[in-house]
């Protein structure tokens, strides 16, 4: 395991609330290495002494501080503001810390991966065993992307470069292989011939406040569709690896994302809707507008096809925006109908098939919608109700959070959980095509209230878990 990390844009909001909090943790728990070391580099005018009095007062309140590891952890940090577009000065400012294999953690915007990259070859930071992470978006098309990991590729091989999507870090995203290959029963029903439709949802209730350059530049699509949503997708639809290594695990996805059918200019309106909230109440509180300009969306929702054999004729509905009544992230598979229908009650036509919900966020839940009798024989006629059945797992205490996993990945070199080249270049081709497919067809840009589930024209793709709420479909 590495011990030096050379972590970019340290005084942003990813740094605050996840990184040096992930650090916290693991170095509480004895899980890096003695003299683990973190350098950190920014933007903002502070020497050794003022960064740390800065970073205390926003970390101050973890529960692991008490125990001293928060005194620690900040004794570990050397700061150094620094022009991260001047590759030159990030070599002279680095460079004498190329003594032993590092791991170099790029958060910033994309347009910064060059400039950092190119400091960092300079200073010998990106030689040996020493690795590279990057924060996604990985460019804002397959052209932009192409030219990053140009410049990437001449500093450093594949196998050093981790590109971080990180819902591959939480548990029960990892829980949907355990689901589909540890269960004999999921594997024989997981194919087109026994489903009917898969729908993922991840709605945050959070606008866009503090990121509103980025995401007029971005948007949902851009922003949360082309990672998250095509990676749960890719894992959920992959055939079975042949073990379970970064490469083969990753093999499995990118021929998922290989597979997706470009959306058509004529398939835009059926297929597709795109939505920016506007004022409205989100848990009791007034919520603003998206108010900027251009074209930007904040709410996406996609009918997707997988062209192969296990999915072909398959939809998959993926539904994301801001400013939603909950926050949730929930994949729905709905299974076709029973071929022959015997009972009288309910009516074939009224009869709900089965559902396996998994919910990732807030909470983790697993449930399985079954139809049951509740009907003794002596009364006529066998009467079937919609029963839930339960797989949920029992809280995990002090589980981790996403980024501590991913970060001792990084440190170990083990690339699992992390996105290859092949990936992003497929998940934009895809993500290129419906964005073209906009363009062309000049598709509207609906409104909706922050607090609702998105525009009204969307509530054909959303969940039937939703229906409760006055939205999804019956």
């Amino acid at each position: 395991m590495h011990d030096t990390l050379l972590l970019f844009g340290a005084t942003g909001d990813l740094a605050q609330r996840y990184l040096f909090p992930s650090l916290l943790h693991l170095l509480h728990d004895r899980l890096l290495p003695p003299d683990f070391r973190v350098v950190a580099i920014g933007r903002s005018s502070h020497d050794d002494t003022g960064f740390r009095d800065w970073l205390r007062a926003r970390i101050a309140d973890d529960d692991d501080a008490s125990a001293g590891a928060l005194d620690d952890l900040l004794q570990r940090i050397r700061y150094h503001a620094v022009d991260l577009n001047d590759p030159d000065a990030i070599a002279a400012t680095l460079s004498a810390y190329a003594d032993r294999p590092s791991v170099s953690y790029l958060s910033t915007p994309p347009d910064l991966f060059g400039p950092a990259c190119l400091g960092l070859k300079a200073a010998g930071l990106l030689e040996g065993s020493s690795r590279l992470v990057l924060e996604k978006p990985i460019g804002r098309d397959l052209p932009s992307a192409r030219d990053i990991d140009a410049t990437l590729k001449a500093a450093l091989d594949e196998s050093r470069i981790f590109r971080i999507d990180h819902y591959l870090g939480k548990a029960p995203v990892q829980n949907l292989l355990a689901l589909r290959f540890g269960n004999t029963m999921m594997e024989a029903v997981w194919d087109r011939r026994w489903i009917e439709s898969v729908d993922i949802l991840v709605a945050e209730t959070a606008g866009v406040d503090g990121r509103e350059g980025y995401y007029a530049h971005y948007g949902a699509l851009r922003d949360m569709v082309q990672n998250h949503m095509l990676q749960l997708l890719a894992l959920i639809a992959m055939e079975p690896p042949a073990a379970m290594d970064a490469d083969s695990v990753r093999d499995e996805k990118c021929k998922v994302l290989r597979a997706l059918r470009p959306m058509a200019p004529s398939c835009t309106a059926a297929d597709s809707v795109r939505g920016r909230y506007g004022d409205g109440v989100v848990d009791g509180r007034a919520a603003h507008g998206f108010e900027h300009e251009g074209n930007a969306e904040t709410f996406v929702a996609l009918r997707a096809y997988i062209d192969n054999w296990r999915w072909a004729g398959v939809p998959f509905r993926l539904v994301t925006g801001k400013r939603m009544p909950s926050r949730a992230t929930e994949v729905v598979v709905s299974f076709k109908p029973v071929s022959h229908w015997v009972f009288e009650r309910p009516r074939r036509d009224r009869a709900r098939p089965n559902r396996l919900r998994m919910r990732l966020q807030p909470e983790e839940t697993i449930e399985l919608g079954l139809m049951g009798s509740l009907a003794a024989p002596e009364w006529g006629a066998t009467e079937l109700q919609p029963m839930s059945l339960d797989l949920s797992m029992s809280p995990t205490p002090n589980r981790r959070i996403a980024y501590e996993r991913l970060m001792v990945d990084a440190l170990k070199g083990d690339q699992t959980l992390f996105v290859r080249d092949d990936e992003v270049e497929a998940a934009w081709r895809f993500i290129d095509s419906v964005s073209d497919a906009w363009r062309e067809c000049d598709a509207p840009l609906h409104a909706y209230p922050a607090g609702s589930w998105g525009p009204a024209q969307a509530a054909e793709f959303l969940p039937t878990t939703l229906a409760g709420n006055g939205r999804g479909r019956s």
